[in-house]
This record gives C-alpha cells, sequence and structure tokens, in this order.
C-alpha cells in the first residue's frame, strides 16, 4: 500500500528532518508538508542536521498550500489527535487499527496518509473530520505529550510491522561450531593437562573425562572457544611442569 506523511502547518524545522529519519528508518519515502512555517525547510541547516543522513526523502518531499493537494490519491486517512472531541471519527490505537487495515482487501489498492497537525496546535477540527481513524498512541495518561518527529517514529514503526515488517540484522557473525574431532582433541589435551596438575588420577579416572564431555556438548563450543580452552590445558600443564620441577629442587637441597 502507498504511504504518506503529512504534516500540516509544521513551525520547527528540525522536526521536518527528524520525520525524514524516522521514515527512512522504517523504509518509507513519501513527505508531504503543508504550508509550513519557512517556505525553505527542506534546506534549512537544522533540517539537513536532524535529518541525519535521510537526504533523500527530504529531495523528494513536496510542499503543498492545501490539505487537498496533500491528500491527492489516498484513500484512508488517519488522523494523529491527542485532544479529546465531541465529534470525529472513532479512536484507536494504532497497533489494533492498523492490523484491521491490512485484512480488509478494500484497502489493498489505496493509499494510506498519516496526518500531523502543527506542533503548538495539534490538527484542526475540520481536518480531523475528514479522517477515517484518529489514532492515539497509547501513553502515560498524566503525560501523554510527543515530540512530532517521535509520534511519526512510533507510527511508521507500527505501520511497518503490520505490512511484515524488516528481518532483524545480526549484529556478530553466526557461530561456526567446532566438530566431534576438534573437540575429541581438546578433550584429551585436557585429560593429559589434568593429570599433570594432580587433578586426574590416571589409575582410578573414575568418570570425569566422560562427564566433561557431556559438560562440553551441551555448551555447543565453537572452533575458537576450543581453542581456548586448549590454552588452558597448555597452561595447566605448563604450571604442572613447574610445581614439579620446584618440588624436585626443594629435595636436593
Amino acid at each position: 500500500m502507498q504511504t504518506r506523511f503529512i504534516l500540516i502547518q509544521t513551525s520547527h524545522a528540525g522536526n521536518v528532518g527528524a520525520t525524514a529519519r524516522a521514515m527512512k528508518t522504517m523504509g518509507f519515502a513519501d513527505l508531504v508538508l503543508v504550508a509550513p512555517r519557512w517556505e525553505n525547510v527542506l534546506r534549512r541547516e537544522e533540517t539537513i542536521q536532524r535529518a541525519s543522513g535521510a537526504l533523500d526523502v527530504l529531495k523528494n518531499a513536496r510542499i503543498v498550500a492545501t490539505l487537498d493537494e496533500a491528500l491527492d490519491g489516498m484513500t484512508h486517512l488517519c488522523a494523529t489527535a491527542m485532544t479529546p472531541r465531541d465529534f470525529g471519527p472513532p479512536t484507536r490505537a494504532p497497533r489494533a487499527h492498523f492490523e484491521m487495515l491490512v485484512q480488509d482487501p478494500q484497502s489493498q489498492s489505496g493509499g494510506v496518509a498519516f496526518l500531523f497537525g502543527s506542533e503548538r496546535f495539534g490538527m484542526a477540527n475540520e481536518d480531523v473530520y475528514r479522517c477515517h481513524v484518529a489514532l492515539s498512541i497509547p501513553t502515560d495518561p498524566n503525560f501523554g505529550s510527543l515530540n512530532l518527529g517521535a509520534a511519526v517514529q512510533l507510527i511508521g514503526y507500527e505501520w511497518r510491522q503490520a505490512l511484515g515488517g524488516f528481518a532483524v540484522q545480526q549484529a556478530t557473525a553466526p557461530r561456526v561450531l567446532a566438530d566431534a574431532q576438534q573437540l575429541s582433541g581438546m578433550l584429551a589435551h585436557w585429560e593429559k593437562a589434568l593429570v599433570d596438575i594432580d587433578f586426574l588420577d590416571p589409575q582410578a579416572p573414575k568418570k570425569l573425562m566422560p562427564r566433561l564431555n557431556q559438560l562440553f556438548n551441551r555448551a555447543q563450543l565453537t572452533q575458537e572457544e576450543i581453542h581456548i580452552l586448549r590454552g588452558v590445558a597448555k597452561a595447566m600443564t605448563a604450571a604442572g611442569s613447574l610445581r614439579s620441577t620446584s618440588a624436585a629442587a626443594v629435595a636436593k637441597s
């Protein structure tokens, strides 16, 4: 579905930039400004700085004189109005409404527009009345004040999730598990090291090594972790040899 974000009579240039940034992070690019305070708002330094790299959204944004122009081609209008009104469209939380919207076959062929009013006065009543729903972001009842950019980010996120969302990008490389041969070699190394430090009696090993084998199996060790454990075994052997050397020197003296 075509998605458009419409800012009505925006007074702070920084909020336009923040809106562009919020839209781009959620994969949206259609931004229309209705009668903003600054005619050159898309080129102002504060706008560009707050956009934080979403310059393509600003470049493609349009400025129009009336809301009618901004709504061209849109079939489902969502007001973002927190102020209670005696009359108007139903009020719903974004997530609940979006779940209904994506399941409505009639909405698939149209465009969805999210309307945001000015920072000082919000949306005018006549603009809210034109909409199919008034979206209300659930906030603390005692403090529901949201910055315009934050509101756009929340609406954009919920709408993107309703449309299917983006896959989570892994921050780390996938784990490469050690194979059975690497694990077996490490266990043999540990067995020798444990004998060297007199922790394991080779004449009465009992079930120490099988238990360690089960422990490391549960840990699902990576190749790098195998290298670390072999390093520990090497250090244990060195410590055992040093202790034996010291004991022999004391005995001779």
